[in-house]
């Protein structure tokens, strides 16, 4: 059976991880803010539904990618002392599977945006 209380309880403290993170760490503020600007610009140019699926996902993806790494580096942390050289490994490893799924990101959002953008051009032009 399902209970509301309880999953109602569970929202609530992963609303407050997601609040920890926002509150916490630079980089997921400014992944969100670039989120909110491709969803805006999204919506500007009017991309196609299947276009829509990709961005969303890939946004999720960078997202959830850094809400992972925000873990890894607490947990780390927690263990060992932050000037250890297998926790900087960690975290800068971390760090890097988020910079490529921006990376690939940016780079998909490129090929999206490009002819919407062009035609935006010429037409002002």
């Amino acid at each position: 059976m399902i209970h509301f209380g309880r999953f109602l309880k569970s929202m609530r403290h992963a609303i407050g991880g997601i609040r920890v993170v926002f509150v916490s760490e630079q980089s997921f503020r400014i992944q969100l803010l670039a989120s909110i600007a491709v969803l805006l610009l999204g919506a500007f140019v009017q991309v196609q539904a299947y276009q829509w699926i990709v961005l969303i996902l890939l946004i999720g993806s960078v997202l959830v990618l850094e809400l992972i790494n925000s873990i890894f580096e607490r947990i780390v942390d927690a263990f060992k002392p932050r000037i250890h050289p297998i926790v900087k490994d960690i975290k800068d490893i971390m760090a890097g599977a988020v910079l490529i799924a921006s990376i690939v990101a940016a780079i998909v959002g490129i090929v999206i945006f490009y002819p919407y953008l062009q035609e935006l051009v010429s037409s002002v032009g």
